[in-house]
C-alpha cells in the first residue's frame, strides 16, 4: 500500500544536475578538439576522446527524456527541457562530426582560421557550462543568463566571419589543387555547424529566461 501511495506522489527529476553533466561533456569534447587543432595529439586519440564524451552525452539525454516522461513536476515546460538538452546534444554531435571529417581527410595541419573557430567553440562550451547552473534560479540570474547567451550568439557571428575569410584564403592558396580546397571547405562547414549548434543552445536558454524570469 505504501509503495502504491508513493507512486501517486509528485515526482521531481534532477534535471539541473543532468543539464550540468551534459554541459561537462561539451567542455571536455571542446578541449579535445582544441588539442587536435594545436597539432599536439594524434587524430585517432582525439577522435576516441570526443566519441567517449558523445556517448556519455547520449546516456544523459536518455536519462532526461525518461525523467520528462516520469516526472510530474518539472522546473520548466517539458518542451523547453527537451529542446534545451536536444540543442546541447546537437553541439557535441557536431563536434564529433568535425573531428571525424578532420580524421577522414587526414588533415594534419589545420588552417589558421580553422584554429580560430575551434577557439570560439571552446569558449562557447565554457559559456554554456557557466550558464546551465544558473538555470536553478532563473529569476535571480535572468540578467546574467541573458549576457551569457548574448555572448554565445556573438561567437557564432564571429565564426561566420572567420569561416568566410577562411574559405576565401583557402581558395586563393589552392587554385591548383581543387581537391584540397574541397577538403578545407568540408572541414570549415563542419566547424561552422558546431558554432551554429551553440547558438541554438543560447536561444533555448534565452527562451527559458523570457518565459520564467
Amino acid at each position: 500500500m505504501f509503495s502504491w501511495f508513493q507512486r501517486l506522489l509528485p515526482q521531481r527529476g534532477d534535471f539541473f544536475g543532468m543539464f550540468e553533466a551534459h554541459a561537462a561533456t561539451l567542455v571536455g569534447a571542446a578541449r579535445s578538439l582544441k588539442r587536435l587543432a594545436s597539432n599536439r595529439a594524434s587524430t585517432a586519440e582525439i577522435l576516441t576522446e570526443i566519441r567517449d564524451q558523445e556517448h556519455e552525452a547520449d546516456e544523459i539525454i536518455r536519462q532526461v527524456l525518461t525523467a520528462v516522461r516520469k516526472t510530474f513536476l518539472t522546473p520548466f515546460d517539458r518542451g523547453a527541457i527537451t529542446s534545451l538538452i536536444g540543442a546541447m546534444d546537437d553541439a557535441i554531435d557536431e563536434m564529433l562530426a568535425a573531428a571525424r571529417a578532420i580524421d577522414l581527410y587526414e588533415l594534419r595541419e589545420l588552417r589558421p582560421e580553422m584554429k580560430e573557430i575551434v577557439g570560439l567553440i571552446s569558449e562557447a562550451a565554457d559559456l554554456t557550462a557557466q550558464a546551465v547552473p544558473l538555470l536553478r534560479d532563473v529569476k535571480g540570474n535572468g540578467a546574467t543568463l541573458h549576457q551569457l547567451t548574448g555572448r554565445l550568439v556573438s561567437l557564432e557571428g564571429q565564426a561566420d566571419e572567420i569561416h568566410a575569410t577562411g574559405l576565401k584564403n583557402a581558395f586563393q592558396t589552392a587554385r591548383a589543387d581543387p581537391l584540397q580546397f574541397a577538403v578545407c571547405r568540408e572541414v570549415f562547414k563542419n566547424l561552422e555547424r558546431v558554432a551554429d549548434a551553440f547558438e541554438d543552445v543560447a536561444n533555448e536558454i534565452d527562451g527559458i529566461v523570457i518565459d520564467y524570469a
